[in-house]
């Protein structure tokens, strides 16, 4: 040192260096590399994913299979009707075990043994062995059913 209390003294107050070749860069830019490092990045989002809740997809009983049969079969004879139905069926979850269940409302336009579909005229495509309940106003006019 060279006498003095503080180090660096002699260039403590010297003028910021100003490159004549090269743009200064903004404050902006200039903060952005202190900002804070991510080392675990993605791992906030795997815990999510962790905790976002799925049910588990249920098993039918002989009865409500028998019930489900039996509007699918009806519904069938009254395509040409485009019957408005209200089905409750399983979706699964792309991401992980389990899935939800949904209710989708529309008109019957189709419903196919040989793809195990039915389709509604919104273009919705349902596959039969998901579907849980099925309901419709044709219903009503039933006894059997």
């Amino acid at each position: 040192m060279n006498g003095s209390q503080f180090p660096y003294e002699d260039i403590v107050n010297l003028p910021h260096h100003v490159s004549r070749n090269r743009p200064q860069m903004p404050l902006r830019d200039r903060a952005a590399q202190f900002a804070p490092f991510a080392a675990l990045t993605g791992y906030g989002e795997a815990i999510d994913e962790t905790a976002r809740w799925t049910e588990e997809r249920r098993e039918m009983d002989e009865n409500e299979r028998a019930v489900l049969d039996s509007r699918l079969r009806f519904l069938s004879t009254r395509l040409e009707e485009q019957p408005q139905v209200e089905i409750e069926h399983f979706v699964p979850d792309s991401r992980k075990d389990g899935g939800a269940y949904v209710r989708t409302e529309g008109r019957l336009t189709a419903i196919s043994s040989s793809s195990r579909t039915l389709m509604l005229i919104d273009g919705t495509v349902i596959n039969l062995d998901n579907i849980t309940a099925i309901d419709s106003p044709l219903f009503n006019t039933v006894e059997d059913i």
